[in-house]
Parts: structure tokens; sequence; C-alpha cells
């Protein structure tokens, strides 16, 4: 069974014309311009201020407040002393704070910043290490073919992480602490 073309492309069918609708340009207007009128004329009657009202029946009176004229009459006591003096302690209170003593270890950590291939690709990382103000160093193993870009020895791992961190905001990573092995 062939394929049916149902959209008829390219065939010779005669193409209908729409009439134009006959609606009526200046009523659409027309309508735009009553309600923009409408609108800004409800605006105008809100921001009128009120009239009074005719009927003064309706309307509550407010109750007259009498002032103390004497010295006899009452007045009103004065506020409460203030309960709370942390306002006037925090400032002058000191707290103190031991820190915990750092673990020093017996073997120190170094950070790998990379291994490369060749020695010019370790070269440039050590240089991008070096503009950060940190001294690096390249090691090659005698059996293997990589060269390594080595930041430390570190004696506390705190510090190595302050360096990686550096590193990282200048987007030098991958960064690896390890202990070193002698």
């Amino acid at each position: 069974m062939a394929n049916k073309d149902y959209v008829k492309r390219g065939s010779a069918t005669k193409k209908t014309v729409r009439k134009p609708s006959k609606r009526r340009p200046w009523f659409s207007g027309t309508l735009a311009v009553v309600l923009v009128a409408v609108f800004g004329y409800g605006l105008y009657t809100l921001s009128m201020q009120p009239s009074p009202p005719a009927n003064k029946a309706l309307v509550p009176q407010k109750a007259e407040v009498k002032q103390p004229t004497s010295s006899n009459e009452k007045t009103l006591p004065p506020p409460p002393a203030e309960k709370w003096d942390y306002v006037d302690i925090l400032p002058k209170r000191e707290i103190e704070v031991t820190p915990k003593e750092l673990k020093v270890s017996d073997v120190p950590y170094i950070m790998q910043c990379g291994a490369y291939k060749t020695m010019a690709q370790a070269e440039k990382r050590k240089l991008d290490i070096a503009f950060q103000g940190i001294k690096s160093k390249i090691r090659k193993k005698e059996d293997s073919s990589w060269y390594r870009v080595v930041i430390g020895p570190y004696k506390f791992k705190r510090d190595a992480e302050r360096d990686r961190h550096k590193l990282q905001r200048a987007k030098i990573e991958p960064c690896a602490i390890w202990k070193e092995r002698q």
C-alpha cells in the first residue's frame, strides 16, 4: 500500500482567500480610552479626603483626655528600671579559649601537585606554584618515567592544608597531601 500524502504539498489545489474581518478598529481604541478614564477617575476619588457626614449622630465622638493641671492629680509612674544588664556587661567581658594541642607527626607530610611525563610540563606547574609564593621541587624516581611536583615537607597537616587551599583559590589543582615515605 502506498503512503498517502495528507498534507498535499505541491499539489495544484485552489487556495482559499480569507476575507478580512469586519472588526471596527475605532471601537477597540475608544474602549481602551474609556477604561483608562474610568481607572483614572477612580484613583482621583480615592485620593480625595472624605467629607464630613451629614448626620452627626452616626459619627462616634472622641472621648476627651484630661491633662493633669495641678500636682494633686495622678500622673503616670516612671518607667520601670531595666532588668537586663548584658548591654553593659558584654563589651567588658573576656572569654578565654584554650586551643587544642597540635599533633606532631613522626613522619612529615608532603603535598604532590601533579605527575607529568615530560620535564617541561613539570617545570610549568612548578612555575605556577612559585607565583603563589610557595616553593616546590620536582622529583623523579629511578625506576619511573614520571616527574612529580612536590611541596614540603610539612611538620603539621594544617600547614599543608593551608597551602593547598591557597593553590585551589589560584585554580591550581589537584593537590594531594600524603605522609612522606622514607
